[in-house]
């Protein structure tokens, strides 16, 4: 609460217990993967917290938040209040049906299966999450060498602030100046009579067009200023905005030549390595139709022991590499979403949206760490996969790989032409203004 509302009062208990519980809910599924690598429980009381894990998840995912949704929705529209519970129904419906037809272009039904099985939600679900995840990771791969690397920033100096502060504040003077133009005109409007005894109804507008305030020819045309100081109202917003960019861009200058802003500079080149080698392993993965079958930790052994001929205990470093790797995914997942989600929340919440932003949050945060489930399955050893496996059912696990690799490569490609186009116009932007 102090964290991610700390600035709108989120005064719906509901919506606290419902973000509440997605939250533990989904943390609780990636404790239990960790229980899986390390053994802990029995493995038919860990079989059973994974049913009631996802069945709860599910059951808030798909029926509650939905529901709430529309509900605080349709409470923020006055003409409904009197039928809100209605039209929350209606909506919830609709989302029904469309979160239903979302599985029929995608290989993932399956017949055996009844209705409100948890295979055919989690597949549902799952689609969501996966493509959520995808183009969080697509942008974030690009846009991290982008933020870090001290090779992407503009060379800026005061010299260029200065200039445009001055221009920005040349151009308040000019709006000031013209309002108090429409100020006092309106004053001697309201003098003259011509405010007071404007004449109403239809007759008195034609009366208007055809009659003429005696003196008002030397009054000056208030549309035409006003239309200039919207103008220039917008343009002071432009010189406001890229006054603050150049200010954002000379402290990341001043920062990239301190200790901590070289060694992000470096970790930005090592990304961009990263990125490039994920590029090209998922335009390989959709070109040839491939999906890993063997986990990165025991493939990674593999090469150690055929290839240098280290001799060590497999299984034994098996488990604790995965729990490493497996605890470092899911730490950095929590962590990047959480800090995602609060920019986004404090980007466009406000009093009234509130509820409905911090509903949409968990419905996003519930998918994601589903997914998450999904895909990190692949990064474990098989004989960790077995409960997971079955409690998640006869899913096409590989089609869910994919779809990853295909939206991940859309997303980095949109991503890279995007800042691409803001990097080349952000000089020319300025030169303009």
């Amino acid at each position: 609460m102090r964290k991610l509302f700390k600035d709108y009062e989120v005064r719906q208990y509901v919506v606290q217990v419902i973000f509440s519980v997605t939250f533990a809910f989904s943390c609780t599924m990636f404790e239990l993967i960790i229980f899986e690598i390390l053994g802990v429980l029995n493995s038919s009381s860990r079989y059973f917290h994974w049913k009631l894990n996802l069945c709860v998840i599910l059951l808030i995912l798909v029926f509650m938040v939905p529901f709430y949704i529309g509900y605080f929705v349709v409470s923020n529209i006055r003409l409904l209040h009197r039928q809100k519970l209605l039209f929350a129904c209606v909506l919830w419906l609709t989302f029904m049906y469309f979160f239903w037809k979302l599985g029929d272009p995608f290989p993932i039904l399956s017949p055996k299966h009844g209705i409100l099985s948890i295979e055919q939600l989690i597949s549902r679900v799952g689609v969501i999450g996966v493509t959520l995840m995808a183009l969080l990771s697509g942008f974030g791969a690009v846009n991290c060498p982008y933020t870090y690397m001290s090779y992407f920033l503009r060379n800026v100096t005061d010299a260029d602030i200065l200039a445009l502060e001055r221009r920005l504040l040349q151009t308040m003077d000019m709006i000031v100046s013209k309002k108090k133009r429409i100020a006092v005109a309106h004053r001697t409007m309201f003098q003259r009579g011509e405010v007071h005894n404007k004449p109403t109804g239809f007759w008195g507008m034609i009366k208007s067009v055809t009659t003429s305030v005696p003196g008002s020819e030397s009054l000056p045309d208030l549309s035409l200023i006003q239309q200039e100081v919207d103008a220039l109202e917008e343009l002071s917003r432009q010189l406001f905005l890229e006054t603050a960019d150049l200010h954002a861009t000379k402290e990341r200058i001043e920062y990239s030549k301190t200790f901590q802003g070289k060694y992000f500079n470096f970790m930005g080149y090592f990304f961009s390595i990263y990125c490039v080698w994920k590029i090209f392993m998922a335009t390989i993965n959709i070109v040839f139709d491939r999906v890993g079958k063997t986990d990165p930790v025991t493939r990674g052994i593999e090469i150690t022991v055929n290839y240098l001929g280290i001799q060590f205990d497999v299984k034994f470093w098996s488990q604790h590499i995965s729990f490493i790797l497996v605890g470092i995914i899911i730490v950095t997942s929590i962590r990047g979403l959480l800090i995602t989600l609060t920019k986004f929340f404090y980007a466009i919440s406000s009093s009234k949206s509130s509820n409905v932003i911090v509903l949409l949050l968990a419905q996003i945060m519930g998918m994601y760490f589903v997914s998450s489930v999904l895909l990190i399955r692949m990064s474990m050893p098989p004989e960790y996969r077995t409960i997971i496996t079955e409690v998640l059912g006869e899913l096409q696990f590989n089609f869910y790989h994919r779809w990853f690799d295909v939206i991940f490569l859309v997303s980095a490609l949109s991503s890279i032409l995007f800042l691409y186009l803001a990097h080349k116009q952000a000089p020319e932007k300025h030169m303009a203004l």
